[in-house]
């Protein structure tokens, strides 16, 4: 009886017109997708709103550092300063991600060109100061950090702009980010034991800039769990097809029961030996047939996932005067990244989907100076968030991006290094006394040495560089032009 009634009662509603049925069927069922949808909206609210609060409270400070003179180590000991800055990695339990707003700490491992003049630069909150200089200290003893006035303030927010240009954007994976890039090892000559130092090419174009122009490289590195180490294995099983359990639902339950059943059937009418394939060996098979191009990727892969990670954001810009703006340096740079291509891995390629300014077809003009406008702004802010999805590199890539150049492979003259050599006496330093001989010979060879390290930007005028606000830089240093010159980057003044 209650069958039949509600059988008539379903009849009566689908007779019902059509608004008077959908106002039953919101009323009934249809507000709870709704109110979920709304419940999450202020859930992103929230989140967002606490950890802007938390963002806010951050105090950063952007480290110059002078390149040691006649540096002589490689990206190693670069490789070794990233899994230290590691250990800024920190447990956040659910009241600091959800009440206090708590996120992980990032950083900005940049390399900036100034009319030529070239400076490496890192932004980090204050701190982390003292760890900043005691993992570059452990690694280069003589060189000097000092810091700086921010050099991208100047430059203007909105475009077009009537006295100047950039061109830029994002770069991002080729393939996914288990799959390791070029490193600093692949350029090392295993027979000659020789390293061809790829920052050559990025020191030539920035070194070549003329007055007026500016190119800025940023990397914004974020320390990272082991989590994404799971994605390497992975991605391993799809390379050998190995197929992963997935989740039984009741259709696949009944449909597992009948395999097993027929299974069955067939061992039953088939002789032991026969036809039948033994499922351990088509495993085996399976893995000894593996193509070059298969093993390579695994042991890429695993390579990969062994060392350290961090997420990562690539941004590089180019900022010239209207009048001397050419976009061909742009191009420079993408032919620069191209060098790190791994054949059958993973490359480095321009976003120009997104980020990277350009645009096709409609509205270009407008689009163009759309994401002109993220991008320096992105820049300006150190941003973690906008702009695309971070991807995670490990330490020896990152080593291979930002690196301070070995002399011996590298010609950079503009390069900004330290301004004086420190070294024990030396052994025909007399003990008592000195003859008028070897003191002219030790002046002369003192005048040498200036002569030999101090860069070429010394012709350039005091005002071109920032003031100090690191008590540390002596009075000495601050009254000297030349010391000046040698001690931090100049500062944006073609912006005014």
């Amino acid at each position: 009886m209650d069958i039949v009634v509600n059988f008539e009662n379903l009849y009566r509603l689908l007779l019902l017109p059509a608004d008077q049925l959908m106002a039953k069927f919101f009323i009934s069922v249809g507000w709870i997708p709704i109110f979920g949808v709304i419940i999450y909206g202020i859930y992103l609210v929230w989140v967002d709103y606490r950890q802007g609060l938390y963002a806010d409270r951050r105090e950063f400070m952007l480290l110059a550092i002078d390149v040691p003179t006649a540096n002589e180590q490689g990206p190693k000991a670069v490789e070794q300063m990233f899994a230290h800055l590691a250990g800024a990695h920190s447990s956040i339990n659910l009241i600091e991600k959800y009440w206090d707003g708590k996120t992980q700490d990032t950083f900005s491992f940049e390399i900036v060109s100034i009319e030529g003049y070239t400076q490496f630069i890192i932004r980090t909150e204050k701190k982390y100061r003292d760890f900043i200089e005691s993992i570059i200290y452990a690694q280069y003893g003589q060189a000097e950090i000092a810091e700086v006035e921010d050099y991208a303030q100047k430059a203007p927010d909105e475009f077009p702009d009537e006295n100047y240009n950039i061109w830029g954007g994002e770069w991002t994976f080729t393939r996914p980010q288990v799959y390791p890039f070029k490193t600093y090892i692949d350029f090392e000559d295993k027979v000659a034991q020789e390293f061809k130092d790829p920052m050559a090419v990025l020191m030539e174009l920035f070194g070549g800039l003329r007055k007026g122009e500016q190119c800025w490289l940023q990397f914004i590195i974020k320390p990272t769990g082991f989590e994404w180490e799971a994605q390497g294995a992975e991605e391993i099983s799809k390379v050998i097809g190995e197929k992963k359990p997935k989740k039984m639902f009741l259709v696949d339950r009944l449909a597992e029961m009948l395999s097993k059943f027929s299974d069955f059937v067939v061992a039953a009418v088939v002789p032991e030996g026969g036809w039948l394939p033994n499922k351990e060996d088509l495993k085996e098979v399976s893995m000894i047939n593996l193509k070059p191009a298969q093993k390579k990727a695994i042991e890429a892969i695993q390579q990969k996932v062994s060392k350290i990670g961090f997420e990562v954001k690539t941004r590089f810009l180019y900022f010239a005067e209207n009048e001397i703006f050419d976009k061909t340096r742009g191009s420079s740079f993408v032919g620069y990244m191209k060098q790190f291509s791994n054949e059958d891995l993973n490359a480095l390629k321009p976003d120009m989907v997104k980020t990277v300014t350009t645009a096709v077809y409609l509205w270009t003009k407008s689009r163009v100076n759309a994401r002109k406008r993220r991008l320096i702004s992105a820049y300006k802010n150190r941003s973690a968030w906008q702009g695309l999805y971070p991807q995670i590199y490990n330490i020896e890539e990152l080593a291979t991006l930002w690196h301070f150049p070995v002399e011996e492979q590298v010609t950079a003259p503009m390069l900004q290094k330290v301004t004086s050599r420190k070294s024990e006496a030396p052994s025909y330093l007399p003990v008592e006394g000195s003859s008028s001989d070897f003191a002219s010979d030790l002046s002369a060879e003192s005048d040498m040495e200036k002569d030999e390290i101090f860069s070429p930007a010394q012709s350039l005028a005091p005002d071109d560089f920032p003031k100090f606000k690191d008590d540390k830089v002596g009075s000495e240093k601050k009254a000297s032009i030349r010391e000046i010159i040698d001690a931090g980057p100049p500062s944006n003044l073609p912006i005014g």
